[in-house]
């Protein structure tokens, strides 16, 4: 079945230019980073260069214009960075990128490559649909500090994923929870390319392609269904 996805009015009035696509995927194969995910995320660093030219990250029209919008809801952007933002200034950093996992490799190339925030989750711990709100601020975020499980609450006007059991991901896509992230155990995903205009929709649609292609080619078999694009305009 088709998870369900909505946005919420709330949301699409604060961004009429946002659009999201979604790729679905079943029967995925997952585990430790490898040498040829961690070629694409060097590759997408070299890519990243090549579009800034010299340019930082936060210069680039698109991101910001995520740094408009986190400030329309009260979000600080220099402190909570998109993620797509957050992982370019680490690939243009000393140290790189992250390797996580195989399949969070993936999508953190193409979101560097491309300057688009991509979110990958685990289709078995989400529960019901997933919805795009402006928070209360009495939902529960469930994270980790210190080592150990803690329940945060976003702000109030916070724009925030969320699934039945609670938030997923606050200040829209700046900090997932561990409870459906992608693991070394996963099978079935749920990836969200996220942008705001100016970025335009075939661009992401090549974005969405890209990954789709990716996943295949690393989990054979794998039955990926590309969504068309949602947009809020």
């Amino acid at each position: 079945m088709t998870l369900p996805l909505t946005v919420s009015d709330e949301v699409r009035a604060l961004a009429p230019g946002f659009t999201h696509l979604a790729i679905e995927a079943h029967g995925l194969v997952n585990g430790p980073s490898t040498e040829a995910s961690s070629a694409l995320l060097d590759d997408a660093a070299r890519r990243l260069a090549v579009r800034l030219d010299g340019r930082a990250p936060h210069e680039d029209p698109h991101m910001a214009a995520w740094r408009a919008v986190c400030t329309a809801f009260g979000s600080k952007p220099s402190r909570t960075r998109n993620s797509a933002e957050a992982l370019a200034r680490r690939a243009l950093a000393d140290g790189g990128l992250p390797r996580i996992n195989l399949l969070v490799d993936l999508y953190n190339a193409v979101s560097v490559a491309r300057l688009i925030p991509v979110g990958g989750e685990d289709l078995d711990r989400v529960e019901g649909g997933m919805r795009l709100v402006r928070a209360t601020g009495q939902e529960d975020f469930v994270t980790v500090a210190g080592g150990a499980e803690t329940v945060e609450h976003p702000d109030a006007g916070e724009v925030v994923w969320c699934d039945g059991a609670g938030v997923t991901c606050r200040r829209w896509n700046w900090r997932q929870g561990p409870r459906t992230r992608l693991t070394e155990e996963t099978t079935s995903g749920i990836f969200l390319l996220e942008s705001l205009a100016p970025m335009p929709v075939p661009e992401v649609e090549a974005a969405g392609a890209e990954l789709a292609e990716l996943l295949e080619k690393f989990s054979p078999g794998a039955r990926v269904e590309v969504r068309a694009p949602e947009s809020a305009a």
